[in-house]
């Protein structure tokens, strides 16, 4: 007896299933609805027969991340892993009923993901510095990397003058100007330093829950002298060898710099050893303008080029042999080799999440190689993903996790469509080398247009800015960087203890100079950055939904993904804007002007003035001067008018204070201040709980939307003391606990 079609196949799993499945309509008959409803189930059915649904188990543990993250306090890991056993339990016992046991997998990953999240930062959890210091710290020196000016160091910290072992952050990272250490020197040095900064404004980019989980607890500067110093213990094994491996990568990155020359030098050994301070600011943003900068991070692209370099060379070489090639797997030999080869490039270049999350998406392929499997399949990603969620669930909350994913999910979900049309097609085939030619265009085109498409999203939401030229710049530097430029860092790194590595060095330091070059093209092209305003967390999670929903479906429910799509670019188009903006630490403002733009008060930071500029879709650099338009001052503070007409006084003295809460509507300072204020009044204490604040338009008033709510409580938050509500009433448009709070007892946290 003959097997069922797919399509039949799918029509009999389509009967099989509850009536309660179908929607309402579809129980009416007849009508075109109840049509409808009948080929979404169809179509369900099909996508179940083809093992679809095991794709959306990382998508459900992405949600139970979202979820832990979205705690105003630190869970306990004992709640989801009871919530993990449970539903696994249910979901056994269901197994004959298979909606109900696939709704209990489903919630089964919820709680996964919650529970990684709970165990990573219990894992990782370490102090964070309480406030700013001027103290003397003696530590291990963990790794070095060289800048265009002095270096960056991470120390593993051993003392720190004036603080408790248990309020001593492990690790620091700072800047020095001057001074010759290695990696592990234990040295001691006076070093100015800083808790990690929050947000620059509600919803920015955390840097301290960053590097919360990088381990570092402070960051900061040296400016003095620099002594070794005897450790009070010896060095721990783990330490030993880590910087063993980083001497090993700062002495190949001088090597490839020097023989290379020039920043395509210092670009190429960014590509080999993952040292990139060697690359100048210009440089970046060439390469950020032309939509290229991802080579220089080593990820996807850079992994698979490593193993697919090692696995052809493999592969050729034994095929040389007509007896190896006819008697061993070849094919096999050459998937492990890349194994280890791509393990080891990991090891060599620093191990990043980016890069280890790279790793394990390679390994994962070419361990279907081993197994007979294909490669490149939408399962092998999801697998990959389950992986690194599991391992380093903050990493979703990170562009490189979302961008990474985000396209090669498109790019696999294209090459599974084009290979069910040319099943369907005869392929047209052009005489050599035209057919060469316009598959290997063809490609660099296509690839190139999803991955931009799939990941401008994320680069909008992270960044605020698009690089329409993008396409151009990987279509003519892309070519430079797969033929010439990581062929080039393979032999090198293979040539490299036999000192014969100058020649692979110097080509690819000529290669990464003609990159440079077009990027440098590229980026003298009007509008080849279009600063977008910022969009908000909703936004982002539509463009996700439209994004899983297309590339996961292979029926006509992908199409479905026009919705949130749609939904996302109406509420991106007209995103929510602050009418006001405050520094966390009260050293400036931004006021939107009756011209609809930004003028500042103050003296903010050069960089969080530029996170704010971006933010807003302002192409304007912080050295503007039509920054400080409408902005009138004098020695007491300064004065502006929103759009509405509302006075905003930034004051600088007490008797400013006295004067402008009697006068503005709003007063912000950086002085602390508990006296009764007529107006509605933000100083030191209020931003020292609350972290940078952003202020949006309101008929009664201002709405204010804290970067780092009073309620949050979470490891790599900052630890506020409760200010004492003060004994008179609030102005009535004023938030509660925001006008005229007392002084808390950390008047200087963010200077």
């Amino acid at each position: 007896m003959q097997s069922a079609t797919p399509g039949r196949r799918a029509r009999l799993i389509a009967a099989a299933m509850p009536a309660r499945l179908l929607p309402p309509f579809a129980l009416n008959g007849g009508s075109l609805l109840a049509e409808l409803g009948g080929a979404l189930t169809e179509a369900l059915a099909l996508e179940t027969e083809r093992r679809r649904l095991f794709l959306w188990l990382p998508v459900a543990m992405g949600l139970g991340v979202l979820l832990y993250f979205a705690a105003d306090s630190e869970p306990s890991l004992w709640a989801p892993a009871i919530g993990f056993a449970v539903a696994a339990t249910l979901a056994g016992l269901l197994r004959t009923r298979p909606v109900a046991a696939g709704a209990c997998v489903a919630v089964a990953a919820i709680f996964a993901g919650f529970g990684a999240g709970v165990w990573r930062t219990a894992d990782i959890a370490a102090p964070m510095l309480d406030r700013p210091r001027v103290a003397k710290i003696t530590g291990f020196v963990e790794s070095v990397e060289a800048r265009d000016v002095g270096a960056r160091l991470v120390l593993l910290i051993t003392d720190i003058a004036g603080l408790a072992p248990e309020s001593r952050p492990r690790r620091v990272r700072v800047n020095i100007r001057s001074g010759a250490v290695a990696p592990g020197d234990h040295i001691v040095a006076t070093a100015r330093l800083l808790p990690p900064p929050g947000p620059a404004r509600a919803g920015g980019y955390d840097f301290g829950r960053d590097a919360f989980f990088k381990g570092i607890g402070a960051v900061g500067s040296i400016a003095g002298k620099i002594a070794l110093a005897p450790p009070p213990s010896a060095m721990p094994m783990r330490l030993a060898l880590d910087a063993a491996l980083d001497r090993a990568r700062n002495a190949l990155t001088q090597r490839i710099a020097s023989v290379g020359g020039g920043q395509g030098g210092a670009v190429g050994a960014a590509l080999v050893t993952g040292k990139r301070g060697l690359i100048t600011e210009a440089t970046n943003n060439d390469l950020r303008a032309a939509g290229i900068y991802h080579i220089v991070s080593i990820s996807g692209l850079h992994m698979v080029l490593a193993a697919g370099t090692i696995f052809w060379l493999v592969r050729a070489l034994l095929a040389l042999s007509q007896t190896v090639a006819l008697s061993w797997p070849v094919k096999k030999i050459a998937a492990v080799a890349a194994m280890i080869g791509a393990t080891a490039y990991c090891v060599f270049s620093g191990g990043d999440v980016a890069t280890e999350r790279s790793l394990i998406m390679t390994l994962v392929m070419l361990g279907a190689i081993l197994v007979d499997r294909s490669a490149l399949s939408m399962r092998n990603l999801a697998l990959a993903a389950l992986i690194v969620l599991l391992r380093e669930p903050d990493a979703l909350l990170g562009p490189s996790f979302q961008m990474s994913f985000g396209a090669v999910a498109a790019l696999i979900a294209f090459a599974e469509r084009w290979e069910r049309r040319e099943r369907s097609q005869p392929p047209r085939v052009l005489p050599w080398p035209l057919g060469a030619l316009w598959t290997a265009a063809l490609g660099i085109l296509v690839t190139t247009i999803l991955a931009t498409a799939a990941t401008a999203p994320f680069g909008a939401f992270h960044f605020q800015t698009f690089n329409p030229f993008g396409l151009l710049g990987n279509a003519l530097a892309l070519p430079f960087v797969s033929l010439c430029v990581m062929p080039a860092a393979v032999f090198g790194v293979l040539a490299y203890p036999f000192g014969l590595d100058w020649p692979a060095w110097a080509l690819m330091g000529l290669g990464s100079e003609l990159v440079l070059q077009v990027a440098h093209w590229v980026a003298t092209i009007d509008h080849s950055t279009v600063t977008i305003p910022a969009f908000g967390t909703a936004v982002l999670l539509s463009f996700v939904a439209a994004l899983l929903w297309t590339t996961l479906w292979t029926t006509r429910l992908r199409w479905l993904g026009i919705l949130p799509l749609a939904l996302g670019v109406a509420f991106a188009a007209k995103p929510e804007r602050p009418e006001i903006l405050i520094e966390r630490d009260g050293s400036g403002i931004a006021v939107r002007g009756a011209n609809g733009r930004f003028a500042i008060a103050g003296k903010p930071s050069r960089f969080v003035l530029q996170q704010w500029l971006t933010a807003d879709g302002d192409n304007r650099s912080p050295d503007d001067a039509t920054l400080r338009d409408g902005i009138a001052c004098d020695s007491l503070g300064c004065v502006a008018r929103t759009a509405e007409g509302r006075t905003v006084s930034y004051a600088r003295d007490r008797v400013g204070i006295i004067e402008d809460c009697r006068r503005a509507d709003l007063v912000v300072t950086a002085i602390p201040w508990s006296a009764p204020c007529e107006a509605t009044l933000v100083h030191r204490m209020d931003l020292a709980r609350d972290g940078a604040t952003s202020l949006y338009r309101r008929s009664e008033g201002w709405s204010f939307r804290p970067s780092e709510p009073q309620g949050a409580d979470r490891p790599w938050t900052r630890r506020r003391a409760e200010a004492p509500q003060p004994q008179h009433p609030a102005p009535a448009v004023a938030p509660p606990g925001r006008a005229d709070a007392a002084p808390s007892d950390e008047p200087d946290a963010f200077q």
